[in-house]
């Protein structure tokens, strides 16, 4: 008899996951987004077909290394996000606790400043989700 059950992990993931779908469900701007560990390991992610999840975490971590080190330089303090404006819409990258990051991929929006407020609220719903499943190491 096999066990339908999830290893701590798997349903971590899931939880994750479930958060991600939440979020890009609260704005038709919101087209994508990923929970990446801070040395670039994808722990959830609900992004297009073509983005391949864990080169993408890795990007995203080195992005934000990057701009937290500049951010000290000029003495900014801690670093909060770091927004990416493209052609084809916006990217923010939040601090969601001391070791993950939100990426949060959006439309070219009239209103960024709700999609900054999603995704501040949703990067500490993250990291309550990754409290209350943690894996044990």
């Amino acid at each position: 008899m096999y066990s339908t059950q999830k290893t701590p992990e798997e349903a971590r993931t899931s939880a994750l996951r479930s958060v991600l779908r939440e979020l890009n469900a609260t704005s038709d701007d919101i087209e994508a987004s990923a929970c990446i560990s801070s040395d670039g390991f994808s722990l959830a992610a609900v992004l297009g077909n073509n983005v391949d999840p864990d080169r993408f975490g890795a990007m995203c971590a080195s992005l934000l290394a990057l701009a937290q080190r500049a951010a000290q330089e000029v003495q900014r303090g801690n670093l909060k996000l770091v927004l990416v404006e493209g052609e084809q819409g916006v990217m923010l990258l939040v601090q969601a606790g001391p070791n993950t990051i939100l990426a949060v991929a959006a439309k070219p929006s009239k209103n960024l400043g709700m999609i900054f407020m999603d995704a501040k609220k949703f990067s500490r719903k993250l990291l309550e989700t990754l409290e209350s499943h943690p894996l044990k190491t």
